[in-house]
């Protein structure tokens, strides 16, 4: 006999999320302050995307292989703890280092290694809520977690401005310099991140196998080996690699679109892998399992799926671009040096909060706007919401008149953080919702893959010195999103 999960009081509901609390702070510093560290160190605006590249493979890589194992880990910590302590220890070593980069090389190392700790840290927290709260609660679930994210990300976002403004800290540095904002932000950061992990980590305890076992109807996690003839697609996907790496020879391409051709050749090979492994009897490895759970997807969240793709193109597009736009268009300058950029960059970092701020807000609008017009069209709102916020950067230049536009953008945020996973956690398989929710990352890492491969080509050759038409892209993109919603079932 199963019985539903007990409900979760306001506390119940705070512990669970609050470690993504911190969490988001060091995702906010990164967002508003890594172009910032890049161009310090001598990146021109069209190399940006490029150098971004290794947040969006780290995840790509990190998210499903740890779901995988989450799903399978039980000990002293439990099933998901575990994983948000190693990860936020690792962020915290990087958010520590990062400011200190003297060279750019450096700096994106630190990055690659900052993304794949945040991520391993914060992919188990998607399945958390899955797994500790009911279907009923889920909604609320998520968003509450969003209000943490939000609130966590106003934080870092405004931590270099409220040091500059309040404490006195130094905002500018010579060329080639981290300003100290910048460095003390981070150092901050990296201890908030840590504490609130932990604080998740000791105040909740995780249900344990046979608990889970009597809370659902779901059979034991079932591995889903690649079926073999899904590999006949393997081709396919090598060729179109190699047609993608012969297109950027052949007409002088950016070298950062050598990515997205290998990573088609990758996917293929690994078809073809997973596929010899399973005819040898072999079927029982993390690669095979993970392409099999692939390919069997159920329909809801292949068609979420396709939402994401789009709705995570023009987020990464407006994290890129927004400080080179801001400070050119606003602020009038492409001088990293002088007080006007450093001014700009600081009022991204206020814009920013903005978004998460009203995201915050509007996380507790979200279970009641649901309750009356359903989450999927809810969620088009929200992402309606967010296509006017980018296309009103093409004609705004007074930079109070753009807190508008992140209000609207805030909206959509805070969406994008809770209706697709309510959606989502109760059309899987209880038993595998940390490698369902980590494949689902592939849909949020794929395009901002894409973008990072072929936006400075796109700014370079079509607004060559003018990236504010980056934002109408984003809208765009965004819009099509919305679009692609309606596929989703009313009562999804």
């Amino acid at each position: 006999m199963t019985r539903e999960k007990p409900v979760q009081g306001f506390w119940g509901l705070w512990n669970i999320s609050f470690g993504f609390f911190g969490i988001q702070i060091g995702f906010a510093l990164q967002n508003a302050n890594v172009s910032r560290i890049f161009q310090s160190l001598g990146t021109s605006v069209d190399d940006l995307a490029f150098l971004w590249i290794a947040a969006p493979l780290t995840g790509l890589l990190v998210q499903p292989v740890i779901g995988h194992y989450s799903d399978r880990t039980w000990g002293v910590l439990g099933r998901r703890r575990p994983y948000f302590l190693a990860g936020a220890m690792l962020a915290t070593v990087a958010l520590l280092a990062m400011p200190n980069a003297p060279v750019l090389w450096v700096a994106a190392a630190l990055l690659w290694m900052l993304d794949g700790s945040l991520n391993v840290a914060m992919e188990p927290f998607r399945a958390f809520v899955g797994d500790m709260l009911g279907s009923r609660q889920r909604t609320a679930g998520y968003a509450f977690q969003t209000g943490f994210i939000g609130a966590g990300a106003v934080i870092g976002s405004l931590a270099p401005m409220i040091l500059t403004d309040i404490f006195q800290v130094a905002n500018t540095a010579p060329a080639g310099g981290i300003p100290p904002s910048v460095q003390y932000g981070f150092y901050i950061g990296a201890l908030a991140l840590f504490f609130a992990v932990l604080w998740t980590v000791l105040t909740t305890r995780e249900y344990s196998p046979a608990q889970m076992a009597a809370f659902t109807d779901e059979s034991p996690v079932r591995d889903e080996a690649v079926v073999p003839s899904r590999a006949r697609l393997a081709p396919v996907w090598i060729a179109l690699g190699a047609i993608v790496i012969a297109a950027v020879s052949r007409f002088g391409l950016d070298k950062p679109v050598y990515l997205l051709g290998g990573g088609l050749i990758a996917f293929g090979t690994a078809l073809l892998v997973s596929a010899a492994l399973v005819r040898s009897g072999r079927a029982s490895n993390v690669l095979s399992q993970i392409v099999g759970d692939l390919g069997s997807m159920p329909g809801t969240m292949k068609r979420l799926a396709l939402v994401q793709f789009f709705t995570w193109s023009a987020l990464f597009i407006m994290w890129i671009y927004t400080t080179p736009i801001v400070t050119q268009h606003v602020f009038g300058t492409t001088d990293t040096t002088s007080a006007a950029y450093n001014e700009g960059a600081n009022w991204v970092g206020v814009l920013f909060a903005v978004y998460n701020g009203v995201a915050t807000l509007w996380a507790f609008v979200m279970p009641w706007l649901a309750a009356r017009i359903g989450r999927r069209d809810a969620h088009i709102v929200g992402l309606l919401s967010g296509a006017a916020g980018f296309a009103s950067f093409l004609v705004i230049r007074d930079p109070l008149m753009l807190i508008g536009s992140m209000v609207l953008i805030g909206i959509a945020w805070s969406s994008i953080l809770t209706m697709p996973y309510a959606m989502l956690s109760n059309a899987l398989p209880q038993g595998k919702l940390g490698v369902y929710m980590g494949l689902f990352n592939i849909f949020i890492v794929l395009p901002q893959l894409i973008v990072s491969s072929v936006m400075g080509q796109v700014v370079r050759t079509f607004f060559p010195g003018d990236p504010v038409w980056a934002m109408l892209i984003a809208a765009g993109v965004m819009a099509v999103a919305a679009l692609a919603m309606l596929r989703v079932a009313r009562d999804a």
